[in-house]
């Protein structure tokens, strides 16, 4: 996500605090400075020091509502100054094409990282968060090659059928104890996290309570690393001293929560004849031996436990939030339903679906496609940042700014779309519209980034999501509460962009 998108409008120091700043805001308001001025992209004036902050904040909007609400005045291209902060807001297809296709390379970093960030990531030791350079070319490659290859998830097959069987018994029970009512994202979300603690640590976790304990404390460090205004005006610091210490006790606690899971397995390996656990390959095998370009010593305990965190973190809510999203269209859309079943009941057939069916369902594929057009993980895309100073639109674009990309004007640009604003699955089956989701033949939506970029796990997470979906639409009929009349697409920024009232549904077994 990006940092700044998450941040809360409604945090009561920035008022407490203001008086700290007046001094300083006469002092630097009368400053001239003699640097070269930049040609930024035009933006709301702000406050000396402060920048567009007060604005923002005074707003009682979310961050992507308030950039939403600037974008027909400032156009496809803005600057926002928060605090030390300088953003630049990309909001069309054409624009993120050019940076991060066309001048990928000098687009393909990150910005430094708050110091909250900082301790989870191990100094951005990460290969969401690593700059550009060694460190995050040997992670990724690792990743990619070593763990999410199609061949390498093809090992993990008999993971996931059990998952997917797993994920219908706990909607049958769930079902049978409150008169066919159940819970989307909560089930969801527990048998995804159940499938990449398989795939991390190499050992089917089938107690519910550890599965609950590491996924509390995953929560909780996503939920400490929000961003809190001291990171956007450091000289607010010593107001946070409670929030700092907070934050060292979730990175001990999870760092103790994850490291007996880690040793366990490099036990494991080097003892296999004393495992008693027939332990499956795991992304963590991948990781003890890894050779990091221009560094001669391996991975230390903590950094083991970031890039655990990451793979656990970065599959679970994403998947979780699209098909809950899904969910809640079909349930939208009875006639989109029942096409999508009657595919699945012509194809397949009465058995079970299977992963191998999938490419086969031309209309899951596109209902799947319209859904994460219209439902993007997040509002924006990891932060970016060039390399060197750039332009892009005849703007310059800093080294010291964010590059943020605002996802959904991108998927809803009229340019590319008919009825941009209209959920129809059926508009990527007519020929005349389509994406590649990858970017490479041109950028018309990136739920999943573009570029050098592009989230590893597109891949893994395009097969859960179209394989839970199919499982769930064969298995049951779905519909809403009869208190319920209609279905509530409000959204709110956690982790990822969720219901803002979590789905609660009616299933119904088909015959």
């Amino acid at each position: 996500m990006a940092s700044f998108s998450s941040f809360s409008s409604n945090d009561h120091l920035f008022y407490a605090a203001t008086a700290i700043f007046v001094s300083t805001l006469l002092f630097l308001a009368a400053r001239k400075t003699k640097s070269k001025q930049l040609n930024l992209p035009p933006g709301p004036p702000g406050w000396p020091v402060v920048g567009n902050l007060f604005q923002f904040s005074q707003s009682g909007k979310q961050f992507y509502e308030y950039v939403r609400d600037l974008l027909p005045k400032y156009g496809p291209i803005f600057t926002l100054k928060m605090g030390t902060r300088t953003l630049i807001i990309i909001t069309t297809p054409d624009l993120a094409h050019e940076a991060l296709v066309e001048k990928g390379l000098v687009f393909a970093s990150r910005p430094p990282e708050n110091p909250t960030r900082s301790i989870f990531s191990c100094n951005q030791f990460s290969v969401n968060s690593a700059f550009y350079g060694p460190v995050w070319r040997s992670l990724r490659r690792n990743m990619v090659q070593e763990m999410l290859s199609t061949t390498r998830l093809k090992g993990f097959y008999g993971v996931r059928v059990v998952a997917m069987d797993r994920l219908m018994d706990r909607f049958r029970a769930e079902a049978e104890l409150n008169h066919g009512l159940v819970s989307v994202i909560r089930n969801v979300r527990f048998v995804v996290f159940c499938i990449l603690v398989s795939l991390c640590f190499g050992v089917e976790v089938d107690d519910k309570e550890t599965i609950e304990r590491i996924d509390h404390i995953m929560k909780t460090v996503l939920i400490t690393v929000s961003p809190r205004l001291d990171h956007f005006l450091p000289i607010l610091g010593p107001f946070y001293s409670k929030q700092r210490k907070r934050v060292e006790e979730v990175r001990e606690e999870q760092i103790k929560t994850l490291v007996p899971f880690i040793e366990n397995r490099r036990l494991a390996i080097q003892n296999p004849e004393s495992d008693k656990t027939e332990a499956k390959f795991s992304y963590l095998d991948t990781l003890f031996d890894l050779k990091i370009e221009g560094r001669e010593t391996g991975m230390t305990q903590e950094e083991l436990v970031t890039l655990c965190s990451e793979f656990l973190n970065g599959g679970t809510d994403t998947t979780a939030t699209a098909v809950e999203w899904g969910i809640a269209r079909l349930i939208q859309y009875p006639e989109i339903q029942s096409k999508l079943y009657s595919e699945i009941k012509s194809t397949v057939g009465d058995r079970k679906v299977d992963e191998k069916d999938i490419p086969k369902l031309e209309y899951l594929n596109a209902f799947t496609k319209e859904l994460l057009r219209k439902h993007p993980p997040t509002y924006f895309t990891l932060t970016h940042a060039v390399s060197e100073p750039m332009k892009l639109g005849g703007y310059d674009i800093p080294t010291y700014a964010n590059v943020e990309f605002f996802l959904p004007s991108i998927a809803g640009d009229p340019k590319n779309w008919s009825d941009p604003d209209v959920f129809n699955p059926d508009r990527f089956l007519s020929g005349k519209e389509d994406a590649d989701l990858t970017g490479a033949r041109g950028v018309k939506m990136m739920p999943f980034g573009v570029g050098r970029r592009i989230c590893p796990g597109l891949g893994m997470g395009m097969l859960h999501v179209n394989l839970m979906l199919a499982r769930m639409v064969q298995a049951f009929e779905w519909s809403l509460p009869s208190t319920q009349r209609t279905v509530d697409f409000s959204g709110k920024l956690e982790f990822t962009v969720v219901m803002k009232n979590p789905l609660q549904a009616v299933i119904k077994p088909r015959i």
